[in-house]
């Protein structure tokens, strides 16, 4: 997409001599920076381990696939 910003004539000309010097294009440069700016200003992720609910049973069915996509959604559908 194309857009217009505004860019102080210092950091333009470091963004460019960047593209130059990595052989890459401005947009490249404005690119990545921005992306960085934006995962940087992200909050941490929670260190606490997720818990997964499970349930008490007899395990799986027989005649069960579990690689089986298509027949497990069969199966779900009481086809």
């Amino acid at each position: 997409m194309r857009t217009t910003i505004t860019i102080g004539d210092d950091l333009l000309r470091q963004a460019r001599q960047a593209a130059l010097k990595r052989s890459c294009t401005l947009s490249t440069i404005v690119e990545e920076a921005l992306r960085k700016a934006l995962t940087a200003s992200l909050p941490p992720s929670s260190s606490r381990p997720t818990r997964l609910v499970t349930f008490r049973g007899r395990g799986l069915r027989g005649g069960i696939d579990l690689d089986d996509s298509a027949g497990l959604l069969d199966t779900m559908d009481g086809r």
